[in-house]
């Protein structure tokens, strides 16, 4: 019982060293806490509040960097021939086509599945309806996000030039 008011009175006097902090002083952009350095350098005092100076790495501005068009394949920005050209945008066709072709079947599994917002019960959502509905309200975002996928696709397909059409 005699050391019950002894342990916190000591722990108040260990601990009273680490609040205190060394004086920082402020030179231009620079923070510094030696005191014969600020005092020759014509540094301020910083009152307040604590500092906290986190340095930060500087850019390499000797390595340059290489452009969007350099790295396609096109030195100098040149353009390509009008027959490259031409087969890059069939190509861009049939991929796009492709594309359009796997969202619109998959678009209608999802119609099929959804059954006009009343799709079948799984066994699973028999005794827990709120299953059921998650499940509905699921199909119908991904519904949407379809349809907004065969629109971009068709969007896009309309940028290509048509002369690319086989």
């Amino acid at each position: 019982m005699k050391y019950a008011l002894l342990i916190p009175v000591g722990l108040v006097f260990l601990c009273g060293n680490s609040f205190s902090q060394e004086r920082i002083y402020r030179c231009g952009n620079e923070y510094t806490n030696t005191v014969p350095d600020a005092q020759t350098r014509g540094c301020k005092l910083v009152q307040g509040g604590n500092v906290t100076v986190v340095q930060g790495t500087r850019p390499n501005s000797s390595a340059p960097t290489k452009s969007a068009a350099a790295s396609t394949g096109s030195p100098g920005g040149q353009r390509v021939d009008a027959g490259e050209q031409k087969s890059r945008d069939s190509d861009a066709r049939q991929i796009l086509e492709s594309e359009l072709k796997k969202a619109e079947a998959r678009h209608a599994e999802l119609l099929k599945e959804y059954n006009n917002g009343e799709p079948e019960k799984r066994g699973d959502e028999a005794k827990n309806y709120q299953k059921y509905l998650d499940r509905v309200a699921e199909l119908k975002a991904s519904l949407a996000r379809n349809e907004s996928d065969i629109a971009g696709i068709r969007r896009e397909l309309g940028r290509v030039p048509a002369s690319a059409a086989k």
